[in-house]
């Protein structure tokens, strides 16, 4: 275990957006929330998954919602915390650690505001290894562990319990009905997990590959290097198509920011239209009406000069972007991972195909 310190906190939020994949919410006010919490003289350990103990208990928290309103709603820390201490009074438990979810987006940085409350560590893992909007879209649903109970607390002061649900889809239905009505945000405390099904079926090491990606991005700004092309050099990536920002189609509904980007190509892909639709974080992309790269390879649209990345709440019209594929953990992979998380579970009738495939 160690402090995680505060020259982290601004790479971690760089890379978890680039891991976002266009959604977990933009981490710049999670970033700003933690800051502010360690100038108030918190600090937060993290932990490898190894050092927790088989029976020790895990908080997997998220701020739950649709991105565009997360970015009207500052997020407070004291309501994280509030949903994992909901849970622990529910199942008359004290947790070892938080963790995050999901890697992607400011969801990346939630356990960190719960901690510092909390004053628990955060482990080193999360349940995707990027952003995706729906509760049995996890390695843990994937591994089939139990998906109930939830908490979910908003800033009004509501406190929800969801005590069992029939499946993890029931689970998604049934919380996120809540979350719409509350407003679509608010914190949640999922399912519970074992200190052994973190280390079975976490996704290791996540917290420490964002911050990574960020330092990455950081010092390619620093030497006046290309920050997309480091990115892909450093970690694996390919890029899969340069263009503007042509077009912006979407709408907040059921809890989710639905909709479709569509960029005119530049440079090597001048001439070629790419659209790329979206559910929270991007799913599916086709070049000149061709499918081109799908979910679960990580989908990531990044300004083409700074290497920002770029939500699916904050595209807009002439942005110059570079589209870039990042692998997915080996588990979202698998036969059963791709029922998860492939683009059939987004509706699209396509057989995954990745772009990495020899």
């Amino acid at each position: 275990m160690r402090e995680f310190a505060v020259d982290e906190i601004e790479p971690l939020a760089i890379g978890a957006w680039i891991l976002g994949t266009g959604g977990g919410g933009s981490p710049y006010l999670h970033q700003l929330n933690v800051k502010k919490l360690y100038d108030q003289g918190h600090r937060i350990q993290l932990m490898d998954s190894s050092e927790l103990a088989d029976d020790d208990m895990v908080a997997v928290v998220s701020k739950m919602g649709a991105p565009l309103v997360g970015l009207e709603r500052l997020v407070d820390p004291a309501m994280m915390a509030r949903a994992v201490r909901m849970m622990e009074a529910y199942l008359g438990i004290r947790f070892r650690a938080v963790m995050s979810v999901e890697i992607g987006g400011g969801n990346a940085l939630s356990p960190f505001l719960a901690a510092a409350i909390a004053d628990i560590p955060v482990v080193d893992a999360d349940a995707m290894g990027r952003a995706y909007p729906e509760a049995q879209m996890t390695s843990f649903a994937i591994g089939d562990l139990p998906m109930f109970p939830l908490t979910l607390a908003d800033v009004r002061d509501n406190d929800v319990i969801v005590a069992r649900a029939a499946s993890w889809k029931w689970m998604e239905r049934i919380s996120r009905k809540v979350c719409t009505e509350v407003g679509s945000t608010a914190a949640t405390c999922k399912a519970p997990r074992t200190g052994r099904e973190v280390k079975d079926w976490g996704i290791q090491n996540t917290v420490t590959k964002a911050i990574a990606i960020g330092r990455t991005i950081m010092e390619a700004r620093r030497v006046h290097d290309d920050p997309v092309a480091a990115l892909v050099r450093d970690h694996a990536g390919k890029t899969v198509f340069v263009g503007k920002i042509a077009d912006v189609s979407r709408e907040t509904t059921g809890g989710f920011l639905r909709g479709t980007a569509v960029v005119e190509g530049l440079d090597g892909d001048r001439g070629h239209r790419m659209e790329l639709a979206f559910q929270n974080e991007f799913a599916v992309g086709w070049i000149d009406g061709e499918p081109a790269i799908m979910t679960p390879d990580l989908i990531c649209v990044l300004d083409s000069v700074t290497g920002d990345a770029i939500g699916t709440e904050t595209l807009r019209y002439g942005q110059r972007v570079s589209v870039v594929a990042l692998p997915a953990p080996e588990i979202l992979l698998s036969p059963k991972g791709l029922t998860h998380v492939g683009p059939r579970a987004f509706g699209y009738d396509l057989d995954f195909k990745s772009v990495f495939a020899a």
